[in-house]
């Protein structure tokens, strides 16, 4: 376990360092124009957040977990290597601009930059997905000590990722920045290729789990088989289904459940169907596009009650992009002096408050206050997924209130407004995120049938991805429709902005609170878990 968390450590530095800062390198070093190098890095990170679901399947179809970091560890290490190889070659990049041109980069030269990013996205497709889920992997669920464990790591190791996020933010931004492009770039790869040291040193101590086939494949096989049954009718729970014998030792049987019910039409035998009986006894479905088990149709129901959860994030994650967008600008027209030192807060740096509450607060919670509600509620991780996602939630509609009234207030104030008006709404957001981002994590890995924890592992790429393109065509349809984001903001109403996320926000909580009421947790046959809604503490779900 030391290993895998070395390893996560040091990938997030490298791979975060590398990334925070591109759109200078793009536009200073490249000299590519401001508008073009934004397009670019916007399909570089949208393509990022995009390709874990390709790695997701790969890896829990075929390659299995290990095999998938360490192609991808690899991976990420040379596309570092060759970013950096890109600012320290004179051949790779364009020359100095002087005062009479500025050179464009040559079609090799942007041939390798684009390599590099190409490298950069195949080794997050794999690291992204598999990383959480490898990890937790190393604790035995069955266990009451494992169970806490896997519990405490999903807090560590958002800990981790946001301390490397600091230290990006920070001081390897400061070597590229004022020191050289080529030693900023360098200290991360090299950082890097210490991840790749360390996670192959750990080799024989790693708990691997072997991958079981395409979870998509049976997806679609239960989706397919339930149309072609839809003129039968629903199928009562005490019908006789398919449901053979479960030998599996590395995914648990599903215990069956009641919601969904169209779907168990894919799991009815008619006389049409055929089972088929091998010789050790094993009946299997002679068309399994037209019956399948009850164990497939439990795993496309778990799938179902986790879709609409995680779409919450969507909304969440567009919260947090505005807000960390938008705080930036407001800082740019504030007084950003610190007392009389004469030293000026980069309005870039303000994220690095979200990060400083988020990590001051994850060793409290895990430490403390974990443990105070372990002894009043008797769960083992304090409270449930789905009440912390809530509380998330709800700290997100708290943040763009005050974000509102402080921007308010600035805007009254104008340039005589101070930067550290805008750190408690920084600081909100970082103790938002400590519960919303991590309860779905743990809540996705949890809930997910063991075949698919890394497809799992890459949905909060995704919804930040959709995020993403929904911010950006946000501010376009409220800037073309109402002005309020004028490029002076004292000109704007970023306040009213801020309110109108906020409304959203709260109908995402809203929305989040009736799915909540309506999700049923995973249960087995073998008792693990519990078919409970436990977003009130343990009050039964609705069907």
């Amino acid at each position: 376990m030391e290993w895998n968390s070395g390893n996560e450590t040091c990938e997030r530095l490298g791979t975060i360092g590398t990334t925070a800062n591109l759109l200078v390198y793009l536009t200073t070093v490249f000299h590519i124009p401001s508008v073009r190098a934004a397009t670019l890095l916007n399909v570089f990170s949208g393509t990022t957040n995009l390709a874990p679901l390709l790695g997701a399947f790969l890896c829990d179809a075929y390659l299995g977990r290990y095999a998938t970091l360490a192609a991808a560890s690899f991976t990420s290490f040379l596309g570092m290597l060759l970013l950096t190889l890109t600012a320290a070659l004179r051949s790779l990049h364009p020359p100095s601009c002087t005062s009479s041109s500025c050179q464009g980069p040559t079609h090799s030269q942007l041939a390798a930059l684009l390599a590099s990013f190409a490298f950069l996205v195949l080794g997050a497709g794999g690291i992204r997905p598999c990383n959480l889920a490898f990890g937790a992997d190393q604790f035995d669920p069955g266990t009451a000590a494992g169970r806490r464990g896997i519990a405490s790591f999903f807090n560590w190791y958002y800990f981790t990722f946001t301390i490397a996020m600091m230290v990006s933010a920070t001081l390897i931004i400061y070597l590229q920045s004022n020191i050289n492009w080529a030693i900023g770039l360098a200290v991360p790869t090299a950082l890097m290729g210490l991840s790749c040291v360390l996670f192959f040193m750990g080799t024989r101590l790693y708990v691997r789990v072997r991958p079981d086939g395409s979870p998509f494949t049976s997806f679609a096989q239960v989706l397919v088989a339930a149309t072609r049954k839809r003129r039968l009718p629903a199928p009562a729970p005490a019908d006789d289904l398919f449901d053979p014998p479960h030998r599996s030792k590395l995914v648990a049987k599903l215990a069956y459940t009641d919601q969904f019910r169209w779907l168990d039409k894919a799991a009815a035998v008619t006389a049409e169907d055929t089972v088929v009986v091998g010789p050790d006894g094993s009946a299997a479905a002679a068309n399994p596009w037209r019956l399948c088990t009850v164990q497939q149709v439990e795993e496309v129901k778990v799938l179902a009650r986790i879709v609409p959860v995680w779409s919450t994030s969507i909304v969440y994650f567009v919260v947090l992009t505005q807000l960390g967008t938008y705080t930036v600008f407001q800082v740019m027209q504030s007084d950003r002096r610190v007392g009389r030192s004469g030293f000026e807060v980069p309005p870039g740096s303000m994220v690095v408050f979200n990060m400083l509450a988020l990590t001051a607060w994850l060793p409290v919670y895990d430490r403390v206050v974990v443990p105070a509600l372990r002894r009043v509620t008797g769960r083992e991780d304090g409270i449930s997924q789905l009440q912390r996602i809530g509380l998330g939630l709800a700290l997100s509609v708290a943040t763009m209130a005050m974000a509102a009234a402080v921007e308010r207030r600035r805007r009254g104030v104008g340039s005589g407004s101070s930067w550290a008006w805008m750190v408690p709404q920084q600081a909100m957001a970082g103790l938002s995120e400590a519960f919303a981002a991590i309860g779905l994590n743990e809540l996705c890995y949890k809930d997910s049938p063991e075949s698919m924890r890394s497809v799992a592992g890459a949905l909060s790429p995704l919804g930040l991805a959709v995020a993403s393109y929904a911010s950006g065509a946000m501010v376009t349809a409220v800037q073309s429709g109402t002005g309020w984001l004028a490029q002076d903001l004292n000109k704007g109403r970023v306040d009213l902005f801020y309110l109108v996320v906020g409304a959203m926000a709260a109908a995402n909580l809203g929305y989040f609170v009736a799915c909540a009421f309506w999700y049923r947790s995973k249960r087995t046959d073998g008792g693990g878990g519990e078919l409970e809604m436990e977003f009130d503490g343990g009050a039964p779900a609705m069907a």
